[in-house]
């Protein structure tokens, strides 16, 4: 393939790319569009200027998405950093590692179902925390699988040093294990931060309709045919996974 054939390419699969969302953009900012118009007749921003004047809800269901998610990748990232290497350690580690594939081996709906009499007991239905705790579920399955690799024998080497020189579990943890867990860390955060940002089922399922998340504005609009809308909260939904994946490309191959 030439240099021309090539810059082609790379051109068609970026307008591709960037098509949809282009297209989100222009229908959330679009008046009157009729068919067979191929651009609306108008724009209008007086959709964006009634969010940022609290109209509609959704900055609150941006800032519920938002709470949840970071929770989530908190939760997850830290508790899949310690569960995976008590995984490792373990003597049966390779069994007990599989168990952290069976969240992605049922239905988010199913799994929730499964568990939503517990979170009824507890108390938790129709609350924050029990969407939050429902999303970890996933979210911890996939930060131990994540984690696992992080704790080879040259990890397990550094404890034992840490030891040998006088120093405690906790040392080797916040002066040796810790620093080189940074740039993992910040990539397993983004990952479950993502796992939790998209999640419709368990939230509509655990939270009942309580817990307003942007998903399930998105769902919303649609089902009322208010185009314009759904079209708002979908920009909304994918801005940040966007500022994500920047701050993913930026920064974090630099602490690697």
């Amino acid at each position: 393939m030439n240099r021309r054939a090539a810059a082609f390419l790379a051109i068609a699969v970026g307008a591709f790319s960037v098509a949809p969302f282009a297209y989100l953009a222009l229908l959330s900012l679009a008046g009157p569009w009729e068919f067979p118009a191929l651009l609306p007749s108008s724009l209008r921003l007086d959709r964006w200027t009634g969010i940022l004047a609290g109209d509609r809800g959704l900055t609150r269901s941006l800032g519920v998405s938002l709470v949840v998610s970071t929770a989530v990748g908190l939760l997850a990232s830290a508790g899949g950093f310690v569960a995976a290497r008590a995984v490792c350690v373990h003597r049966r580690g390779r069994d007990l590692l599989l168990l952290a594939y069976l969240p992605f081996a049922a239905s988010p709906v199913i799994l929730g179902v499964c568990l939503l009499y517990v979170y009824i007991r507890l108390g938790l239905v129709a609350t924050l925390a029990g969407v939050v705790l429902s999303h970890t579920v996933f979210a911890l399955g996939f930060a131990v699988v994540f984690w696992t690799p992080f704790w080879n024998a040259e990890k397990r080497a550094f404890e034992d040093l840490v030891r040998t020189l006088g120093g405690t579990t906790l040392d080797a943890f916040r002066r040796v294990l810790l620093p080189l867990s940074r740039g993992p860390f910040l990539v397993c955060f983004f990952q479950a931060f993502l796992i939790s940002w998209f999640q419709y089922g368990l939230t509509l399922l655990v939270g009942s309709g309580k817990v307003d998340t942007l998903p399930l504005r998105v769902y919303a609009y649609v089902y009322e045919a208010n185009l314009g809308y759904a079209a708002v909260a979908s920009v909304l939904l994918v801005l940040p996974p966007a500022a994500l994946l920047w701050i993913n490309t930026r920064v974090v191959r630099r602490l690697f």
